[in-house]
């Protein structure tokens, strides 16, 4: 007979699993008082048993908790950028306190209300960084690196990975799209979860190489200050600032285009050669 299990974490740090014969007698349970003792069985009606036992969380499910690091990735140099409670560690752009429209909210730092661009107290160069992120419908956000304060606005300076809602209220150019290097590289397929979903970003940045990716997926790839991203700045709405994605080191910046947007498990690791 296949049974049904209940599974139950007791303050994170083990598991009750209970198993039963059929969904009815599952029924006659909840209905009923009784009391279990753990890595015990209790007959609860003639001919049936319920089982409890406590096992640790594994890796996989470790994994999958917001906002935090394995033993494995704080060695191999990740750090996490939200501790999923505070606005520690950033700042308005251009700012020396963070703006009251970005708060921790349920784990995320959220945009709730008009707030400006942000960016991380800290600066980076060369780097892995990886993120959650969840947007509302028709929302519009984006992850801009190696952010420098040299002018009065941040796309006007620092590289943009596209956060939006593919289904905007706008037609969009293929640039435009979730996980584009806005404005310049589209993406190479639509890799994006539904609106509402948790969406998982990785930037890799070294050099002058960049990859995009979304989901588990390589969406874009490029070569700062090559030829081709030469040419590609001159015919994009970049040919007007000299400064752009000219900085070999800097901020990493979460941009308030107006829209609810939250992020999540911002983890990053410096690359060293």
């Amino acid at each position: 007979m296949t049974g049904w299990t209940i599974r139950i974490a007791i303050a994170g740090a083990a598991v009750i699993t209970l198993t039963f014969g059929s969904p009815e007698r599952l029924a006659l349970l909840l209905g009923t008082s009784a009391t279990l003792l753990l890595g015990t069985s209790a007959t609860l009606l003639p001919g049936w048993s319920a089982r409890l036992s406590a096992e640790r969380p594994s890796t996989a499910e470790a994994e999958e908790m917001p906002n935090t690091l394995t033993a494995k990735e704080k060695a191999d140099g990740w750090r996490l950028l939200f501790d999923g409670k505070t606005t520690a560690g950033w700042r308005g752009f251009r700012q020396q306190t963070m703006p009251g429209g970005w708060q921790a909210v349920d784990g995320a730092l959220t945009r709730v209300g008009q707030a400006g661009d942000i960016v991380t107290s800290d600066e980076f160069g060369d780097f892995e960084l990886t993120l959650e992120w969840n947007l509302s419908p028709n929302g519009n956000s984006g992850i801009h690196y190696r952010v420098t304060e040299d002018d009065d606005v941040m796309w006007h300076v620092a590289p943009e990975y596209q956060i939006i809602d593919n289904a905007y209220k706008e037609p969009l150019k293929p640039v435009q799209y979730a996980g584009a290097n806005y404005d310049l590289h589209p993406p190479s397929r639509d890799a994006t979860k539904p609106i509402g979903s948790w969406n998982q970003t990785r930037l890799l940045v070294r050099g002058a190489h960049v990859e995009h990716w979304l989901n588990g997926v390589k969406v874009v790839e490029y070569e700062l200050w090559s030829p081709d991203w030469e040419r590609r700045v001159r015919e994009s709405k970049f040919r007007d600032y000299p400064g752009y994605g000219r900085a070999r080191r800097g901020h990493i910046g979460l941009q308030d285009h107006g829209d609810r947007v939250a992020y999540r498990s911002i983890r990053i690791r410096d690359i060293r050669n």
